[in-house]
């Protein structure tokens, strides 16, 4: 008879797309014991060491990782500004930001209301807004024909890893 701390583990997962892209799968980044304080010390196990993250991701697995959800965009008030990649932000380029994807991943993104797509890099981090899932440049927005709307529905998917 298993225990009955171990039947209420909890475990948490990361977001599908960093996951796959990064050829973790559904990654478990967190597992807690629920142990009560009066089990027996011997009867824990240790908790597992937090997985680390490859520094790229691998080219195979790229094509399978797939998000959706809300997209902004920034244009010429940043021009010239640092991104996060250390290269100058060009708001003619065809870039992005993403919270987790590797610098230099290339993203399809499809605008499903008028079936307009792109193809980005990865150049920058964000966005910091909690229901969005990425930021793309004024060229990218013109491409998709969200420049009047400024946020629409989107969805990514990765064409090609970032290089090692």
């Amino acid at each position: 008879m298993r225990n009955s701390w171990m039947t209420r583990q909890r475990v948490w997962t990361t977001g599908a797309l960093s996951a796959a892209v990064l050829g973790l799968g559904a990654l478990p980044v967190l597992a807690q014991d629920a142990k009560p304080a009066s089990a027996p010390a011997a009867a824990s196990a240790p908790m597992p060491a937090p997985a680390s993250a490859p520094a790229a991701a691998p080219a195979a697995d790229a094509g399978a990782a797939r998000e959706s959800g809300k997209i902004a965009w920034y244009g010429k008030k940043f021009a010239g500004r640092k991104t996060a990649s250390g290269k100058p932000f060009n708001p003619e380029a065809l870039t992005m930001a993403h919270k987790t994807l590797p610098f230099g991943t290339h993203v399809k993104i499809t605008n499903p209301a008028n079936k307009a797509s792109v193809v980005v890099v990865v150049n920058d981090r964000g966005p910091t807004q909690a229901d969005r899932v990425g930021d793309v440049s004024q060229a990218a927005a013109r491409k998709l024909g969200m420049l009047r709307s400024g946020v629409i529905n989107a969805e990514l998917e990765v064409v090609k890893a970032a290089k090692k």
